[in-house]
């Protein structure tokens, strides 16, 4: 799985249970409700599944944690509507100096505070949130968070099911969005804000991947979206086929009997093409440590005793084979049609090609090759 050695069983117990978790009932699956979050710490073997999202982000203000959390998400500020305007005022008492910014206290007091009755005790907002909003937030307990990317307030719509309202208005009960928990929490030394279903009912499920290097949880992540994709593969075809090799010697060792049996000289061309599907096993054994040509050999021999399922044992230290049904490796049938597809094609396509025109750069004479001295050509 994408050079994750010896994490191999552990990764796809988890990402088994983060798919099967979110699997639709119409059997559309969508690779996007995966998603996965990257916190440096701990090991590979620490990583875990959520039913819901997990955001590198701290809370804004006094509230950290809700139960029953009810959302209303805004795209814009949170802020007041009024427009900045530049001028001189004077002030000539104490009291006027109390009510010069009462107005607009009273104003953002009184739409917080109708945020807070509709039932809501959780806002998102993608924008930025002003010092008194924040504070007639904490006046009415009411939780604040903050994503700047776009896509992580569709997403979190998507799976808290609530509607991004562009102004800062109250939320119908449609429009909000529910979840079984909201809470800051610190996994490592980063603060986290959970989003979290109990129930496996929810549209998207988070991996939170945890790692002592960002080299290795950025080869992590490329191991989950693999797996992933071949969730998905399974999903539309549930065949498989042996892996380590074994079906492209098989596929070679047939192609090569059927070249045999052409007239002409259309067989150097289908043993070229077979010969091409040792690709696969040599850069396994290359990568292997171990010779290629040997493994090669031993696998045809192999398979022209009818063992169709023998490919490369990458675990011994020598060249060997084994059974990988046994072995339990196996690839998607799916996978290998379409590599072969698209691979065969695109050889045909270069191989139609008749005439190639280069292209001429373009421009006047070419200049003088050798540096000459101004006195030689008078001389001349």
């Amino acid at each position: 799985m994408s050079k994750q050695y010896g994490n191999e069983a552990f990764l796809a117990k988890l990402i088994a249970q983060a798919c099967v978790s979110i699997f639709p009932e119409s059997g559309h699956f969508n690779v996007d409700n995966i998603r996965v979050c990257k916190i440096l710490g701990s090991g590979v073997c620490s990583s875990s599944v959520l039913h819901g999202m997990v955001f590198k982000k701290e809370a804004e203000g006094d509230v950290t944690s809700v139960k029953d959390a009810k959302i209303a998400v805004y795209s814009c500020p949170f802020d007041g509507m009024i427009t900045e305007t530049k001028g001189t005022v004077l002030i000539k008492t104490a009291e006027e100096l109390m009510n010069f910014s009462k107005g607009e206290e009273n104003l953002m007091d009184a739409q917080v505070k109708a945020i807070a009755d509709t039932g809501a005790n959780v806002i998102v907002t993608g924008g930025k949130v002003a010092d008194m909003a924040l504070h007639y937030a904490n006046k009415y307990n009411v939780m604040l968070v903050r994503l700047n990317s776009k896509w992580d307030l569709r997403r979190l719509c998507k799976t808290v099911g609530a509607t991004a309202l562009p102004r800062l208005t109250p939320p119908v009960a449609e429009e909000m969005g529910h979840c079984d928990s909201v809470s800051l929490s610190e996994v490592g030394d980063t603060q986290v804000v959970v989003f979290k279903h109990e129930k496996e009912d929810g549209a998207i499920s988070t991996i939170v991947l945890r790692g002592s290097t960002d080299n290795l949880m950025d080869d992590v992540e490329r191991a989950v979206d693999d797996a992933v994709n071949t969730f998905k593969v399974l999903t539309r075809d549930k065949r498989l086929v042996p892996g380590g090799g074994a079906t492209e010697i098989e596929l070679a060792k047939q192609i090569t009997s059927y070249g045999e049996t052409c007239p002409g000289l259309e067989q150097y061309a289908i043993k070229k093409f077979a010969e091409a599907f040792e690709a696969i096993p040599r850069a396994l054994s290359e990568n292997s440590g171990v010779k290629a040509n040997e493994v090669i050999s031993k696998l045809y021999a192999v398979h022209q005793e009818g063992n169709k399922n023998v490919g490369l044992d990458i675990e011994a230290e020598v060249p060997a084979v084994k059974d990988m049904l046994e072995a339990g490796v196996l690839d998607t049938y799916l996978g290998k049609y379409w590599a072969i597809k698209l691979a065969t094609n695109a050889a045909v396509t270069v191989l139609r090609v008749d005439q190639i025109i280069m292209a001429k750069p373009a421009g006047g004479p070419k200049p003088p090759t050798g540096k000459k001295d101004w006195d030689d050509d008078q001389n001349d």
